[in-house]
């Protein structure tokens, strides 16, 4: 037996732990009622009538027996007012009686946490009388302390608990009340309210904490007595032990073991789990009576050797004293931790106490430097141990918070941790999801304080981090797309488009990896449903090991391979659930790359990346809906890259023609066709770019003439879907706006649009188009016949000026371009009017 761990929770006596203790963890029943014997189904559904007439029976239990039906009654209350989302009233006479039986000194324990837990549940509640005066003793002080603070400091409550405490422990004698139980709720008055302590009432504390870390027994405790097989004749307690069975040589710690503990022994692990939240109480940046311009001197001198002397220790302030005791009690942990744990909960509570010694050396050499020259040597021997540690990883991250805090101060190197930190954690350990959330976190959090050598550590790290991603995808999606700003540059956006695009792909890779691994308990983290024994092969197979090594990668390598082979043999595992939700979340980090990129892309990058969504839209990892949702992305990006560099269509005419002269193009990556031709209609022209000539404009006038004319005779088939009708019409607005560029060629866009208009309305087009999208390619084809008949101003209204680009020129009815418009309209219905019937 050994003290239970309490670093992550002191609590109050609310929550889980203390209605497990009340017995509330036991299987609700099925139904509720007022009578006997019956169960709970559904407590949401109850009304006030028969809650009532419920709470009448509790009355009567509470007044006459406190024993098993009590219990049984008041664990279905509390589940009543839990699993109800607004507050259930309860009748007064019931409140005042769970209240006064909270209080008396009689009852059984489990009842009084029941009684805590509703009243709990009720709050914030006006009918209450309860205070920290009326309990008998302090456990049920701390009952009734946890009901007071989740009144919510209406009246106060926080100050009178918290003064209360330091009352009991102001007057307590050795053989006085226990403190156990009040410690985590004086821990929860801080974290609330930490105004309301006095100097006075700080310097106390600090010296009971002091007493409790450093002064508790290193003998273990009695055996409680009274069991049936005591004896009188009872053997001694013996000395505490270490966690590997050896007897303890120094000070009592919370890694200390034994069958038994003492009150003291209790009340140091409780100091020590408040331990951080106390030092930072009032002093969360440290002293200010020294001056940091002239402080170096007197850290590495006169302070460290007066905090070390045992002498000046007795004359520093209490404050300092439990700085003094904090630290020696941080290092003997450590030393402590480096011991082989006989249990395997020892060795995680090691774990655990090893990551919260470091936080805490970490707030003590930012409170008081003269701690820092102290502390280094010890956490570089630390950090050499962790590298040959198996299952210390968790303690990598404060260990580099630490060095990231007081690195520069202590001129100490600490590029081997932040490789370590990035390189080995995310190889081997992505499939571990805290830790991947605290390393993102980390990056994330720390940002402004990494140097320009640091920054670089962490851009080059991305294909690595990329592997939390793809195996930790929805809970750290939008931690990555905070993260994606800082790791991209002009000179890894490239590869990191195709990382991304690649992501499902690498969340498939590391599935085999861990499938190839040695290590029994990675391979149970292998879904066990996916029968792939080709791409295993795949995995192993010596002429494959290029692509997987490049796609497992660590580092940035400054090349793309292009991975279509790959994606070929991995296609097996794109059932996998967890490359279905990798997959999911790549289109919210396109749009979150892209928006970084936007805002520093040169021409020279913005052509490279415009090339290559043309050339990755139809060279994806074939995962069920994850080709449409890229598409998209890539379609809307292509033309805010288009926007952002209107040349981009002259500068990469060649390709572009390429692109838009295969038919296949349109069935295959219609959205991304589709943006295409309404970027070639948009922006080529002088206008955008002095470099467009009349021949260019003729060129992809004849290869999109000629594409729509394929497109609308032929009859679909299997081979040749049917055309989308949005295809149709960016086709057809295309034609005229290249047509108003280059006059020569309106005739011919308006004989075409004439026989598109012609070809809707027909019953032909009733095979290929369904009857709406029909009326819209002939709407769309008359629309663009009426500008094509007077051609000034069809350019004016398909090539406008910057100026008339202005919002004004749209919401101003009386400017320039609505104007034309509706001159234009007039015009064309006149000319109608006078045609015969």
């Amino acid at each position: 037996m050994r003290p239970r761990k309490s670093l992550e929770s002191c609590g109050t006596g609310a929550g889980l732990g203390v209605l497990a203790a009340a017995g509330c963890s036991r299987r609700p029943r099925r139904a509720c009622s007022t009578r006997p014997g019956a169960g709970l189904a559904r407590p949401k559904e109850i009304q006030d009538e028969e809650l009532q007439g419920f709470c009448s029976r509790i009355i009567k239990l509470l007044r006459e027996d406190l024993g098993p039906a009590a219990v049984d009654a008041l664990q279905r209350l509390f589940l009543i007012v839990w699993a109800t989302k607004y507050p259930r009233r309860l009748d007064k006479t019931c409140v005042d009686l769970l209240q006064a039986t909270l209080c008396l000194p009689t009852c059984p324990e489990q009842l009084q946490v029941l009684c805590a837990a509703i009243l709990r549940e009720m709050s914030p509640s006006d009918s209450l009388t309860l205070s920290c005066d009326r309990a008998p003793n302090t456990r049920q002080m701390s009952l009734v302390a946890s009901v007071l603070l989740a009144q919510g400091d209406r009246r106060q409550e926080v100050r009178s608990v918290g003064q209360r405490i330091f009352t009991v422990l102001e007057s307590r004698q050795p053989e006085g009340p226990s403190l156990r139980h009040l410690l985590p709720v004086l821990s929860k008055v801080v974290g609330l309210a930490p105004g309301t302590l006095q100097e006075d009432q700080t310097d106390l504390l600090s010296k009971r904490l002091v007493d409790w870390l450093r002064h508790a027994s290193v003998q273990q405790g009695l055996p409680h007595s009274g069991g049936f097989f005591s004896t009188p004749r009872a053997r001694q307690p013996g000395p505490i032990t270490e966690v590997d069975g050896a007897v303890a040589s120094d000070f009592f710690t919370v890694l200390s073991t034994g069958q038994h503990f003492t009150e003291d022994q209790w009340l140091n692990v409780q100091a020590f789990s408040m331990l951080r939240a106390w030092l930072l109480h009032k002093s969360p940046e440290g002293p200010s009576t020294l001056d940091t311009d002239d402080k170096s001197e007197l850290e590495g001198s006169t302070l460290s050797v007066l905090s070390a002397a045992s002498t000046a220790t007795r004359l520093l302030p209490p404050r300092e004293r439990l700085r003094e005791a904090a630290f020696e009690y941080c290092q003997r942990l450590i030393e402590q931790s480096n011991r082989r744990a006989l249990r395997k909960g020892d060795a995680d509570l090691q774990k655990a106490c090893l990551v919260e010694a470091i936080l805490i050396l970490d707030v003590l050499c930012r409170q008081d430097p003269s701690f820092l020259y102290r502390t280094l040597s010890c956490l570089k021997a630390l950090h050499t141990r962790l590298g040959t540690d198996p299952g210390s990883e968790r303690a990598v991250l404060p260990l580099a918070q630490f060095f990231l805090n007081h690195g520069e101060a202590a001129a100490v190197g600490s590029e081997a941790i932040y490789q370590h930190l990035l390189t080995r954690l995310p190889s081997e350990h992505f499939h571990n999801p805290m830790l991947a959330f605290e390393v993102i976190r980390f990056c994330r959090d720390n940002l402004p304080l990494f140097d320009l050598h640091l920054l670089g550590i962490l851009k080059s790290s991305f294909p690595n981090l990329f592997k939390f991603l793809a195996w930790n995808s929805p809970p750290l999606t939008s931690e990555f797309v905070g993260l994606l700003p800082a790791l991209v540059d002009a000179g890894t956006a490239v590869e990191m488009l195709h990382t991304l695009l690649d992501l499902p792909c690498l969340t498939a890779a590391l599935h085999l990896q861990l499938r190839s691994s040695s290590s029994p308990s990675e391979r149970l983290l292998w879904d066990a449903s996916l029968r792939t024994p080709s791409c295993l092969e795949a995995f192993r197979d010596p002429q494959c090991q290029g692509l997987f090594q490049h796609l497992l990668r660590t580092k940035a390598s400054g090349s793309a391979e292009r991975l279509t082979l790959l994606h070929q043999l991995l296609q097996p595992m794109a059932s996998c659930a967890r490359v279905a939700q990798c997959a999911e979340a790549v289109p919210a980090l396109l749009q979150a790359f892209f928006s970084a990129v936007i805002q520093f892309a040169g021409r020279a990058l913005t052509t490279q990346l415009a090339l290559l969504l043309l050339e990755r839209s139809d060279s994806l990892y074939q995962v069920p809906q994850y080709e449409a949702r890229v598409q998209r992305v890539l379609s809307s990006q292509f033309l805010a890259l288009c926007q952002r560099n209107p040349s981009l269509v002259v500068e990469l005419a060649r390709e572009l023609l390429d692109f838009v002269g295969s038919v296949s193009n349109i069935h295959s990556r219609a959205g991304v066709f589709t943006s295409v031709v309404w970027a070639i209609g948009e922006y080529l022209s002088v206008t955008c770019d002095r470099r467009c000539t009349v021949e260019q404009i003729n060129k992809f006038f004849e290869a999109l003439e000629a594409l729509l004319f394929e497109v609308t005779q032929s009859r679909p088939s299997a081979d040749q879907p049917r055309c989308p009708p949005q295809v149709v019409t960016v086709l057809m607005t295309t034609l005229t706006k290249l047509a108003s560029r280059s006059q020569d060629l309106i005739p011919r866009v308006s004989l075409f649009l004439s026989k598109m208009r012609t070809l809707a309305q027909g019953p032909a087009s009733s095979s290929t188009h369904s009857e709406e999208d029909a009326e819209a390619i002939r709407i769309r084809a008359t629309e663009l016949l009426n500008l094509l008949k007077m051609p000034s101003v069809a350019q004016f209204v398909f090539t406008p000026s910057a100026e008339v680009c202005h919002p004004r020129y749209h919401r101003d009815t009386n400017m320039s371009l609505p104007l034309a418009l509706r001159m234009v309209s007039r015009l064309v219905e006149k000319e109608s009017s006078l045609l015969p019937g």
